[in-house]
């Protein structure tokens, strides 16, 4: 791996609930989340989407004969970010490991991995797959090493979610998907760990007009991303967890309309690489 100590964050899947292989949406892209954090030698993966496949295929190529160690971030289990794991190339070679951090229970964790690629559901089970494994708790504390914290936060969504504050270099990424806006000790304890954020990325799923049919079902609006980061006094602000039904027209209207209330604004794009 190169010695590099800048921090990169780039998006391999940026779409909520179910991936658009269409191509009105391309242009910002169709594969569910996933996102990689590299800080120096040091890489994090937050989700599983579908867009890990094509990230795990990247891994492979640019560290061909290396072992690999990677932290995968979990917000949480349902579908959309985690149906790319079973493809995520890495788990399949013997010299690498991946360890597994969520704000559940080590054994917890491995179960519901092991339930999602268990017979009839995938033809390779979990347990046979070649990579060391490792699972970690974040609800005890941060995981701190090599310059860098990673911070992990609750969110307001159903059967919960988790949000992360990557502290590395002098660089605050926060990461808040998927959530959903109104719970009033949760919106708090949001803009604590979103203060003051060279980068926030925020579930941004439904404009303010969808939202009034879509109240209970997990996630925010883009006006309700542009409060925060103004509140936060965030540098940047990155919507995300794009709408199936959202084209590249209509996520650039949505982009316009939240500059208008907080100029320093973008949609998130897969294959978006931002380095400080």
């Amino acid at each position: 791996m190169a010695d590099d100590s800048r921090v990169r964050l780039r998006f391999w899947g940026v779409r909520g609930s179910i991936p658009v292989p269409a191509a009105d949406h391309m242009g910002h892209g169709g594969n569910t989340p996933c996102l990689e954090v590299r800080v120096g030698k040091n890489i994090f993966v937050i989700d599983a989407g579908t867009g890990a496949r094509k990230l795990g295929i990247d891994l492979q190529n640019e560290f061909a004969g290396t072992a690999l160690e990677l932290n995968l971030l979990l917000t949480h289990f349902h579908w959309d970010h985690i149906q790319g794991l079973p493809f995520f190339a890495p788990l399949y070679s013997a010299d690498n490991r991946v360890i597994f951090h969520s704000c559940h229970p080590p054994e917890k964790v491995k179960r519901i991995l092991e339930g999602e690629m268990s017979t009839p559901y995938f033809p390779v089970n979990f347990e046979f797959l070649a990579a060391k494994r490792d699972f970690v708790s974040l609800r005890d504390g941060p995981l701190r090493g090599a310059g860098l914290c990673v911070r992990a936060f609750p969110l307001h969504h159903p059967q919960g979610a988790t949000g992360y504050r990557i502290e590395a270099g002098g660089v605050v990424i926060t990461h808040a998907s998927d959530l959903e806006h109104g719970h009033p000790e949760l919106d708090k304890t949001l803009r604590e760990y979103a203060q003051d954020a060279d980068v926030l990325i925020y579930d941004s799923q439904y404009t303010p007009e969808e939202y009034s049919s879509k109240k209970g079902w997990g996630h925010s609006t883009w006006l309700e991303a542009t409060r925060v980061a103004r509140d936060c006094k965030a540098k940047r602000l990155i919507l995300f967890h794009h709408d199936p039904g959202h084209d590249d027209a209509r996520m650039q209207e949505i982009v316009k309309e939240a500059r208008g209330q907080f100029d320093n604004t973008d949609a998130a794009r897969e294959g978006t690489e931002i380095v400080f």
